[in-house]
């Protein structure tokens, strides 16, 4: 899962900027919902945290501290931002608040990422008021007046994607050619179904549409490759594949003498396909390391497939966007010498985490959740990659020249290592930035 702790200040920078796109105001019905909310989410934690002592937070008197701060919220949104900050407490990236949804999509035109401790604009979506405002390769100093770096960035992305979308977002960029401007960019947004009826007549209607929606979201997620001569580049967005999924594919590899491992933005994932993964580049068994829980240790290993496993040579590319099992994987290639792990430190989020569901209300019921880690993972050199990443073994950062051209210096890189030759300009264009449609 991505990394998103919550530092209260950055939470206020982000949150004075203007109104939140979800109606204001509270009554005493919503602030009671809030108040179970937050009772769910003190009692999920103390049920399944990994750990029993909380990093020395006296967790149940923050949680009467909630209770009282959240009987003088000013509206819904106040009140559901103090259950994230309760939870932000114990300063963990994979436990948090997952509020309930909007019924409606927002793009505000732009993809951020973090560039060593800096963050620049990435890409600029058509058709969306940031086209004429912002660029590729600008640097953002601030949001909404809150300063902007690496370690902001998750919480940023956190408020204003899941907690707080806004109307607009004030952006201080500086460009590629040092000059600073400050501009104004409109949220897209297209509204949705306020209510979903899963039980009456067009039930099945319903269910079809929630289908569509998730093949499509999958569709922005699939695996790709392509093959540069003697080398396979894998592009992996997400650890979702069964086993046949990840065999399937390092099959394709094994008939190359080098594997390319794109793991750049890629937030993790299941832990069995962590395994595989892992099984698939070693001829025996790999002890991943040491799952922490609330009961103990035990030994996390990725059985070998043995004569079926790819031998040839390896780069892992990661990026500050790389998390859990992400990590995981480029910490192993380095402490077993695998291979080459190549890009920008990792985003330093691993751990594992359960989500726990609950909902609300009578007949029209109300969807949130909470993700609480219910297990740390110490390497086999003894350490911990939560809030400290993977330092690639060469380091390769764009510059902001590179972003602005479409340039992929770290896929140049990686690939030379490997054995291919690839243009900076190709290898921006080998995986094509893709948009999903506003409407499925």
């Amino acid at each position: 899962m991505p990394v998103r702790y919550l530092p209260l200040l950055t939470l206020t920078c982000l949150l004075a900027a203007g109104p939140a796109l979800r109606a204001q105001g509270t009554s005493a019905n919503e602030q009671d919902r809030v108040q179970g909310m937050l009772k769910q989410a003190y009692d999920t934690v103390k049920r399944n945290y990994y750990d029993p002592t909380f990093h020395g937070l006296d967790w149940d008197a923050r949680f009467k501290e909630y209770e009282q701060k959240i009987k003088s919220a000013g509206s819904l949104n106040d009140g559901l931002t103090m259950v994230a900050a309760f939870l932000d407490g114990l300063k963990d990236t994979h436990t948090f608040f997952q509020p309930p949804s909007r019924p409606y999509r927002f793009d505000y035109g732009y993809r951020l990422g973090a560039v060593g401790e800096a963050v620049y604009v990435t890409r600029v979506r058509p058709e969306t008021d940031a086209v004429s405002k912002v660029h590729p390769g600008d640097q953002v100093l601030a949001i909404n007046g809150g300063p902007i770096s690496r370690a902001t960035l998750p919480t940023a992305e956190y408020v204003l994607n899941t907690l707080n979308p806004q109307p607009s977002t004030r952006l201080t960029l500086k460009a590629p050619d040092g000059s600073m401007r400050e501009v104004a960019v409109a949220t897209k947004v297209v509204p949705g179904k306020q209510v979903r009826d899963l039980t009456g007549s067009g039930a099945d209607m319903e269910f079809a549409d929630l289908v569509r929606e998730a093949e499509a979201a999958d569709y922005f997620l699939r695996q790709q490759y392509i093959e540069a001569g003697d080398v396979l580049i894998w592009k992996m967005p997400l650890f979702d594949l069964d086993n046949g999924g990840v065999d399937k594919i390092f099959g394709i590899a094994r008939k190359h003498s080098a594997l390319v491992l794109d793991l750049r933005d890629n937030p993790g994932g299941a832990v069995e396909t962590l395994q595989r993964v892992i099984g698939n580049l070693f001829d025996h068994d790999v002890l991943i390391g040491e799952r922490v829980t609330k009961k103990g240790r035990s030994k996390l290993v990725a059985k070998s497939r043995g004569g079926n496993a790819f031998t040839g040579k390896l780069v892992v590319l990661v990026n500050g966007d790389s998390g859990s099992s992400s990590e995981i994987v480029a910490r192993v290639v380095q402490i077993e010498k695998r291979g080459t792990v190549v890009g920008d430190r990792s985003a330093g989020a691993v751990m594992e985490a359960q989500e726990f569901p609950f909902a609300a209300g009578g007949n029209l019921l109300i969807f949130y959740g909470f993700s609480v880690t219910d297990a740390d993972l110490v390497m086999t050199d003894g350490r911990s990659l939560e809030h400290a990443g993977v330092v690639p073994d060469e380091v390769v950062l764009p510059t902001p020249a590179d972003l602005a051209g479409g340039r992929d210096p770290g896929l140049v890189r990686a690939a030379a290592l490997a054995g291919a030759v690839l243009d900076p300009a190709q290898a921006g264009r080998l995986f094509p930035v893709e948009w999903r449609p506003f409407k499925n």
